[in-house]
């Protein structure tokens, strides 16, 4: 757990008030940060921020503003920004339960992980979360924090619950401005079936362990070559990965069919296969005991 929550105060439901923290619950994965760098001379290229007609300015100098007209600035201090940031309110209040399935999973954002401030705070904890799992809601809510004040959401996660931020309805684009153009046609059955049965192949348990970068993995290796032959480029041959010209749309349901004939296996498809061949397979015989003469 981490050393410092990224909030700490209380759940309010009604009456009852239950301290909490919250931690993050995700974290930056595998990455490559890159510079610029002037390949000529080998250094870094730095930016200095400038004014046309002046030139480089000091930082003291430069104020936040925001555009109101083409050209034309309202500027604010900092300090006039400090005011105006919300207080990091102690309090969530739930004010609002939801079938979880209410919320398009668009909407969320950033999770945290939720648990009891201490031992005292431990049995309301558990009743809120049991309650949430057997009414099977989730509550909704809005907290301030860093400043911000963001919409969130609350539900069980095993011993703990997690809480969520979601986006504001302005944040997301309606899927129907993108969508309109797809037609009202309805899927030959006997395509639909294949399909289905395909995905029933491949269905599994979902185990995020099993999924690897990788695009990073690709350039640490690219990395590490040119660092052995001394900063000379690399050449990949990317001819696999260009489309074939011509040919016609391959055909679906042949597509479809060889793919459901094809013995690929998930992982788990495998194990429950393995176990369903274990119990229908015979019991052996013992051969009976010989008797001494």
């Amino acid at each position: 757990m981490a050393a410092r929550p990224s909030w700490r105060g209380q759940i309010r439901l009604a009456l009852v008030a239950i301290p909490v923290e919250i931690y993050p619950a995700t974290k930056a994965g595998k990455s490559i940060a890159f510079h610029q760098v002037h390949e000529p001379s080998g250094q870094r290229v730095r930016y200095e921020k400038v004014v046309p007609g002046i030139g480089p300015v000091d930082r003291d100098e430069i104020l936040k503003g925001y555009e109101v007209e083409k050209g034309e600035y309202v500027l604010l201090e900092p300090d006039e920004i400090e005011k105006v940031k919300l207080e990091s309110r102690k309090t969530l209040e739930l004010t609002q339960f939801v079938d979880l399935g209410d919320i398009d999973p668009i909407y969320y954002d950033k999770p945290y992980y939720v648990v009891p401030a201490d031992d005292l705070a431990e049995e309301a904890f558990v009743v809120l979360r049991e309650a949430l799992k057997r009414s099977r809601k989730v509550g909704i809510g809005q907290l301030a924090m860093r400043g911000q004040e963001y919409v969130v959401s609350l539900k069980p996660c095993g011993r703990g619950m997690v809480l969520e931020t979601l986006r504001y309805a302005d944040e997301v684009h309606r899927a129907a401005s993108y969508f309109r153009e797809i037609g009202d046609t309805k899927p030959d059955p006997d395509l639909l079936d294949l399909a289905e049965t395909l995905i029933d192949k491949k269905a599994g348990d979902f185990d995020a362990g099993e999924f690897q970068n990788r695009y990073i993995d690709a350039l640490k290796k690219l990395i590490a070559e040119k660092q052995k032959k001394k900063g000379k480029r690399v050449i990949q041959d990317d001819s696999s990965d260009k489309p074939a010209k011509g040919g016609n749309v391959v055909d679906l349901m042949a597509a479809l069919k060889k793919s459901i004939d094809s013995g690929e296996r998930t992982p788990a498809r495998k194990a429950a296969a393995k176990k369903s061949a274990a119990k229908k397979a015979p019991a052996k015989k013992t051969a009976p005991a010989r008797k001494r003469a």
